[in-house]
């Protein structure tokens, strides 16, 4: 019989901020960290040679994206896809399923890219934005032009680059190509939902005024941007797109969905509240960020659904707001506080922790170490860490 989890024992498994790894356990993570990191290492190489053989010019391209590829990032989806192989049963040695997981850093990269220069973000784990780098480098070229505009076309095409990239290490991963054929429809799939998601991200606070005649509730619509932009292309899919490439059956292709939404949703609801309270040192991004950027997370809706007349005043003038100052950061934020919205976000956090592990408890995965793993990266993947 499958065992379900009390939100007293989910809170004493989880780890705190002091003991938890970015991912579950240390020795798992930076085993597979270094395999997906060889692999990408590998793929970047021949891509090296590629463009090195077009024009020596390209060599800033290549080392920019070498050095946003290999420096940081938790490898959180290629962990997802990879667990989700072996719980079907793929061989542990098998280094084509790693280059397949690899592949989804590939997509996250060139839609981080693509997500820095729509946001205006400065930085990005600690170090610059591809769109700040290309700008910079255009200004100590003393080039014709305008910076800004370089920086932004260089972005545009460095992210273009990296998601066609994914495609290709996918279908050149070195599994059989009948393995490759059943998880590609998912991985396109995957691939629009994200790009939907974000559109729906950048159209939610461009329409903020008008928020009404977006029509139906701004909670639920901060929920659909969660799903498609964050959780279903951190955890579901790639989950079951490794499923896919060991063949799994579609019991437990279901049960990686059953199990993969509310932990990605839980896991953009941790991220969303770090935006707003995290350290620097944690997130690589300034204090407040999501606040600059406007964000209308589900904290957000959650904020203006409940807080008073003036701090919803104070939130909707504040909200990326040019030039937002570290003082109006912390009014935004004490606003935020006031409406009693982070302690509701906590709660579903808890609740969707406790969804997706009673999901895992029940799923019919056949390696009991994939169940173990799956255990501790869902605990990782929504620890509080501030």
């Amino acid at each position: 019989m499958p065992r379900t989890r009390t939100a007293h024992q989910l809170s004493a498994d989880a780890p705190t901020a002091d003991d938890a790894p970015a991912l579950g356990n240390p020795v798992d993570e930076e085993r597979l960290r270094q395999r997906v990191d060889g692999a990408l290492g590998r793929f970047l190489d021949r891509q090296e040679a590629t463009l090195s053989a077009i024009s020596p010019q390209l060599a800033p391209v290549a080392a920019t994206l070498r050095d946003f590829l290999l420096d940081g990032g938790k490898r959180l989806r290629p962990a997802f896809c990879y667990w989700g192989w072996r719980g079907a049963s793929g061989r542990a040695d098998q280094d084509g399923a790693v280059a397949a997981a690899a592949a989804l850093e590939l997509l996250q990269a060139g839609a981080l890219v693509h997500d820095d220069l729509i946001d205006r973000s400065d930085t990005r784990r600690g170090l610059p934005s591809v769109h700040r780098r290309f700008e910079a480098l255009h200004a100590a070229g003393g080039w014709r032009g305008d910076a800004g505009r370089y920086g932004a076309a260089g972005a545009v095409l460095l992210g273009d680059m990296l998601l066609m990239w994914s495609d290709e290490l996918l279908c050149d991963c070195g599994l059989e190509r009948e393995a490759v054929r059943r998880a590609k429809p998912l991985f396109d799939l995957m691939r629009t939902e994200v790009m939907a998601g974000q559109y729906l991200d950048v159209l939610e606070p461009a329409a903020s005024g008008a928020g009404r005649r977006l029509g139906g509730d701004p909670v639920e619509r901060a929920r659909t941007v969660i799903h498609y932009k964050s959780a279903k292309y951190t955890v579901e899919r790639p989950l079951q797109i490794g499923g896919l490439l060991a063949g799994a059956e579609p019991a437990l292709i279901a049960a990686y969905g059953a199990f993969g939404l509310p932990l990605g949703e839980a896991f953009q609801l941790r991220d969303d509240l770090l935006g707003v309270y995290g350290d620097p040192a944690v997130t690589g991004k300034p204090a407040g960020d999501d606040l600059r950027e406007g964000k209308r997370t589900l904290l957000v809706a959650e904020a203006l659904a409940t807080c008073s007349a003036a701090d919803a005043r104070l939130l909707d003038e504040l909200l990326g707001a040019p030039g937002m100052d570290e003082r109006q950061v912390r009014m935004a934020r004490s606003a935020i506080t006031r409406s009693g919205a982070p302690e509701r976000v906590e709660a579903r956090i808890t609740g969707l922790l406790h969804e997706a592990l009673t999901a895992l408890d029940g799923a019919p995965i056949a390696e009991p170490e994939a169940r173990r793993v799956l255990h501790r990266l869902a605990a990782a993947a929504t620890a509080r860490r501030y």
